[in-house]
């Protein structure tokens, strides 16, 4: 893309007469998948055009320091980035990388490479060491944050179809949710564990029924009321729906001592650390 009258970049100084936008046309087009990328490219083309002319009409020339993410397993990284506390995100990601590499380029994604994708995760797949193999439900949660991110890369003009509204995700069946007896609980709270942070955990979901993204996330400031009274006003992180959770004073005394507001409750717990001590459930 021409510039006139250059430009000045924002941290250089240096004068800018073109802007490259990376974006690749075949020259002779040989079917109709490479002439319809063509088609579709120089509409992106335009698009990106009309972008530049009113950043430079704006006298906004940041987007001459920006770095556009190049391929898509990049950007659903960032995507996973951007939610630091979700465990759940992190593992998609490494299941799509397993499924396709590190570097698939926006321009092969395709319907049928998220079919793909899709049956990967039906195969129920490994991922780590422990070689275990995911249930339908957890194949079902990574592939659904895998079409949120193709929703979002084809918001921000990565993509030019929303694969996301074509591919359907894939269907939950139905669990029954697991509970314990006062004597199980008693032989919870009663057994050895290596991490004592882990155990506590362990306990207070126990009681509570906390997922571990909500005691992962969960700070002292978020625990109020008064002795024989408390209660827990959170945020589910899977729902994103605002909750009060009634606790009682037995519960509140497995947490310890009251520290800052926004101090984590389970400072340092780590999901991995959870699978290696929890045996003694």
């Amino acid at each position: 893309m021409e510039i006139y009258p250059p430009i000045a970049h924002p941290i250089t100084g240096d004068l800018k007469r073109k802007y490259f936008l990376h974006l690749h046309t075949y020259l002779n087009p040989k079917n109709n998948v490479e002439k319809q990328h063509n088609i579709e490219t120089l509409k992106l083309v335009e698009y990106r055009k009309a972008e530049r002319l009113i950043d430079i009409q704006n006298k906004n020339y940041d987007f001459l320091i920006k770095k556009r993410i190049a391929n898509f397993t990049e950007f659903f990284q960032a995507e996973a980035n951007k939610r630091p506390d979700s465990y759940n995100w992190q593992m998609a990601v490494k299941y799509f990388q397993k499924f396709c590499g590190k570097n698939l380029p926006f321009k092969e994604l395709d319907c049928s490479i998220c079919e793909q994708f899709k049956n990967f995760m039906l195969s129920n797949p490994s991922v780590g060491q422990d070689k275990r193999k995911i249930s339908l439900n957890t194949a079902s949660s990574y592939f659904d944050k895998f079409r949120n991110t193709i929703k979002n890369a084809f918001i921000n003009k990565y993509i030019f179809t929303d694969f996301s509204n074509v591919v359907k995700g894939i269907k939950l069946e139905e669990t029954h949710r697991c509970f314990l007896f006062l004597n199980e609980l008693q032989s919870m709270a009663d057994a050895k564990c290596e991490s004592q942070l882990v155990k506590k955990a362990g306990l207070f979901s126990a009681l509570t029924g906390f997922r571990f993204s909500d005691i992962k996330k969960l700070v002292w400031g978020e625990i109020q009321g008064f002795k024989g009274s408390y209660y827990i006003l959170y945020k589910q992180s899977k729902t994103g729906n605002a909750e009060y959770y009634p606790i009682s004073d037995k519960t509140l005394e497995i947490l310890g001592s009251p520290k800052e507001n926004n101090e984590k409750v389970f400072e340092g717990i780590k999901y991995d650390d959870v699978i290696k001590f929890l045996k003694w459930y």
